[in-house]
């Protein structure tokens, strides 16, 4: 039975740059009870909403909510919208945020859907992904995750063993798999992470071929049993990038390639001359906004 009492909703317009930073913000503060509403085909910038239980959040706390917020998007030089609280009754909350997720179509050929939902006619013949968009970041609605999507959407990766360091929800390692990957390798730092991929996993009936892990480069490393992997997906913050690289030699194989996203466009010049001393080329650079690709090799090209 639903308990009688009510709750605080907030409602707040975001920079898409900061959405990563937002949802870390989130767990940081051990609010779970979220959702934002993201319309791809938009130019607009995304939504967030947040439902706060309201004998626990007086003014003065919802105050410093919403500063804590809103300081994320000072790096971009992007504002937040107006917060908006509603005073709203009791319901079922793990039903009704659902209604902020649509079919997200990404590139010529995938669709990313929430899992509660039917493929859409005008979607057919797209290669869907099912995804429980709860579980853990990686969505497929912020540039970074795109930016991968679409890298992977023009490799020919039919047949390839596929590392994925920092996995999230699973999104790109599971996405290659449904792109004709051969098997899958992720690792991520966070157990919520590593039990969202399992579950997203499952949800797209792959339980054979990936085996999913807690750990960083060390554990993809010890899973590849010896076998480096053809590509390898990496969309995590640069600075950790930067500090792995010299590792990812130890993933790849010699003529392997790593696409790697979580980087803005500013720090991407750095990185490029960290890859070129470790004996790395850059193949490509693709720019969404602000965020940056960068696909690397060993390989001549």
């Amino acid at each position: 039975m639903v308990e009688d009492y009510a709750w605080w909703r907030l409602s707040i317009v975001f920079p898409r740059e900061v959405e990563e930073s937002l949802i870390w913000r989130l767990q940081q503060l051990s609010i779970n009870n979220y959702a934002i509403q993201s319309f791809i085909s938009s130019k607009s910038d995304p939504k967030l909403f947040i439902w706060l239980p309201e004998f626990e959040w007086e003014e003065k706390e919802r105050s410093f909510l919403t500063r804590s917020l809103c300081e994320l998007s000072e790096p971009f030089d992007r504002n937040f919208g107006s917060p908006v609280w509603d005073r709203i009754q009791n319901e079922d909350w793990s039903q009704t945020w659902k209604i902020h997720w649509e079919p997200d179509p990404v590139g010529e050929s995938l669709l990313i859907l929430p899992a509660w939902l039917k493929v859409p006619t005008i979607y057919s013949d797209r290669i869907v992904l099912r995804i429980d968009p709860g579980s853990a970041f990686g969505t497929g609605s912020h540039a970074t995750t795109r930016l991968c999507l679409e890298a992977l959407e023009r490799e020919n990766i039919n047949g390839m063993r596929i590392a994925d360091l920092g996995c999230g929800s699973g999104i790109l390692g599971l996405t290659a798999l449904k792109f004709g990957a051969k098997s899958l390798f992720a690792v991520d730092i966070d157990s919520l992470a590593v039990n969202a991929t399992l579950k997203n996993a499952s949800l797209n009936d792959f339980q054979e071929n990936l085996i999913v892990s807690k750990g960083s480069i060390e554990a993809l490393e010890t899973n590849l049993m010896g076998e480096p992997a053809d590509l390898m997906l990496c969309n995590i913050l640069a600075s950790v990038i930067e500090d792995l690289a010299p590792k990812f030699a130890r993933i790849l194989k010699d003529d392997g390639v790593a696409l790697l996203s979580g980087l803005l466009v500013e720090q991407v010049s750095e990185l490029k001359m960290t890859f070129h001393r470790l004996g790395w080329q850059v193949v490509s650079q693709k720019n969404q906004g602000s965020w940056a690709l960068l696909e690397i090799s060993k390989r001549n090209f």
